[in-house]
């Protein structure tokens, strides 16, 4: 798959597992999006619906030697993550702000090709607000979307 001008439309799949301590919470997030590939930068776009019912725009844009998660809408943040690195930011959400401080201990990424699907996995720990930083497992899947 070379560079595409044109969108593809995918199907997404973003699963996290988040370990406090113990306390295991998992969550699985599955909607339409679009990719779009420009030399080495990838880019995922897909709108969600948070638990108040308002919708939430993700932007996801993965390089080599990093992966860039934005989210807009009642919850926003821009979290970075590179591996092997501490990276910060402020998750803006209607109760409030929290930092963030996020290490990347893995990373992966398979691109989407016209056979395969493609994969991002993350494993970090997030601080927030400077408490105790609790493990964090995302996997993104993306297939091209069957049209009828």
């Amino acid at each position: 798959m070379t560079t595409n001008a044109e969108p593809l439309t995918v199907a997404v799949e973003l699963k996290t597992v988040i370990d406090d301590n113990g306390q295991m919470e998992y969550n699985t997030v599955n909607e339409t999006g679009q990719f779009y590939r420009k030399n080495n930068l990838d880019v995922i776009k897909y709108e969600e619906t948070d638990d108040n019912g308002s919708p939430v725009k993700n932007l996801i844009t993965i390089q080599p030697e990093k992966v860039n998660v934005k989210r807009l809408g009642a919850l926003t943040m821009n979290q970075q993550f590179r591996m092997k690195e501490t990276t910060e930011n402020i998750l803006k959400h209607p109760y409030g702000n929290i930092h963030m401080e996020t290490f990347t201990e893995t990373m992966e990424y398979r691109s989407i090709t016209d056979t395969h699907e493609g994969q991002l996995e993350l494993g970090y720990s997030v601080k927030m607000n400077g408490q105790d930083p609790r493990r964090h497992q995302l996997t993104l899947t993306i297939k091209k979307e069957v049209t009828q």
